[in-house]
């Protein structure tokens, strides 16, 4: 039995220590939230945060992450408040959203430990794969969260599920930066 804390929660998976944590998160957890892409850690959609590092999670079994601390994108932010969730939101950056877990997983633990990086070091630190090619915009975005966590720029939490994008357009008020 793997005993690991999930998002904050102490966890105990009844599966072979073999099993890839992605599996027990998305099968035991439903924690969906993190993506099967490729299964041999080329695409970055299963990015989960282990320890504070962004680390794919099809390449890593339960028993390897035995007592150790995961955090997928439903722990994030509950409210979807996290500065990379609104500004991925704010600049538009997200297209079809399918990797957009692993790669907010990515930019979160990059912005950990620096909070105004280059683009050589977003590209260096988002190595994951988009389908839809929003790199440019995601550059941006992953800046515009560099300066929401430095306090520099201001995004209201993105709206809670189920609201109509109409409603939302008006509740959010538009992006402002900090002088």
């Amino acid at each position: 039995m793997s005993k690991l804390t999930v998002n904050d929660r102490p966890v105990q998976y009844k599966m072979d220590p073999a099993t890839p944590l992605l599996w027990a998160l998305r099968d035991a957890s439903n924690l969906t939230g993190t993506k099967y892409g490729c299964g041999v850690g080329d695409c970055g959609a299963c990015m989960v945060d282990i320890d504070g590092e962004a680390i794919r999670s099809c390449l890593v079994s339960i028993g390897e992450v035995e007592g150790r601390f995961v955090t997928t994108i439903e722990g994030l932010s509950r409210d979807r408040g996290h500065p990379v969730q609104q500004a991925l939101v704010a600049s538009g950056a997200i297209q079809c959203g399918f990797c957009t877990p692993g790669i907010v997983m990515a930019a979160q633990a990059l912005l950990k430990d620096n909070n105004d990086p280059s683009d050589a070091e977003i590209d260096g630190a988002i190595t994951n794969i988009c389908r839809c090619g929003v790199y440019p915009r995601l550059r941006d975005a992953i800046r515009q969260a560099g300066r929401i966590a430095r306090g520099a720029a201001k995004v209201p939490s993105a709206p809670p599920p189920g609201i109509t994008p109409e409603d939302a357009a008006k509740a959010v008020p538009a992006l402002t930066v900090a002088k």
